[in-house]
């Protein structure tokens, strides 16, 4: 397997702008979740979907650092 840095900057690629979308949406619902207090069912909501966009980014991420060529 091998995974180069490079290949994970690909304005190009939607795969690109998606994964940047959702770690820019996690942070701010972190943002949110820390900014005031939330009853406890509305923070792990938030924090769920945090978590979620946070891993589909990882995992966007990944797959971009593996693809064979960047799309140019």
């Amino acid at each position: 397997m091998n995974m180069k840095i490079a290949r994970l900057f690909q304005p190009r690629n939607p795969l690109f702008w998606i994964m940047i979308i959702l770690n820019v949406l996690s942070s701010g619902i972190a943002f949110v979740l820390h900014a005031r207090e939330w009853p406890f069912g509305v923070q792990a909501v938030l924090a769920g979907f945090a978590l979620a966009n946070g891993l589909l980014g990882v995992g966007i991420a990944l797959r971009l650092m593996r693809s064979a060529s960047r799309i140019e």
